[in-house]
C-alpha cells in the first residue's frame, strides 16, 4: 500500500491571531486552541490541518528557521459556492486587518479569484466557478 495524504500543515508565530483568520473560514477548532502549542481541524474528505507554532516545532528540531523573506510559506485554496461569495469573503478579511495580495478578478481559466494573505504571510486562495 502506498504512503495516503492525511495531514498538512502550518507553522505560525501567532497561535490565537492564526486560528482568528483561519476561523473566518469557517475552519473549526477545538476549544481553547488558541493557547495551545499544537491544534488540527477536521477539514470534509478526512483530511486534517495542522497548526503548530514556531516553539513546538523548535522543541523537537532546534536548528529550524523560517524561510526566506520574498514570498509566501504555503498556499491554501478556498472553494467558496458562488463569485459573489468571494467578493465577500475578501472585503470581509481585509476589514478585519488581513493583508489583500490581489483583489477579486474574473480568471481566464474561468473563476472568480482572490488572494489574501494569513497573519503569516501564506497564500490563502479564494476562488469559485463563473
Amino acid at each position: 500500500m502506498a504512503p495516503r495524504v492525511d495531514t498538512f500543515g502550518l507553522i505560525v508565530a501567532d497561535m490565537s491571531r492564526s486560528l482568528s483568520f483561519y476561523r473566518r473560514l469557517g475552519l473549526v477548532f477545538p476549544d481553547g486552541a488558541d493557547s495551545e502549542p499544537h491544534t488540527e481541524a477536521q477539514l470534509p474528505g478526512g483530511l486534517r490541518l495542522l497548526i503548530d507554532t514556531v516553539e513546538t516545532i523548535r522543541s523537537f528540531d532546534p536548528e529550524w528557521q523560517p524561510p526566506k523573506e520574498g514570498g509566501p510559506r504555503a498556499g491554501l485554496g478556498f472553494t467558496c459556492d458562488s463569485p459573489a461569495e468571494v467578493d465577500k469573503v475578501y472585503v470581509d478579511l481585509v476589514a478585519a486587518g488581513y493583508e489583500g495580495h490581489k483583489e477579486p478578478w474574473d480568471a481566464f481559466w474561468g473563476m472568480r479569484y482572490a488572494v489574501v494573505h494569513d497573519p503569516d504571510g501564506n497564500s490563502v486562495e479564494l476562488f469559485a466557478r463563473l
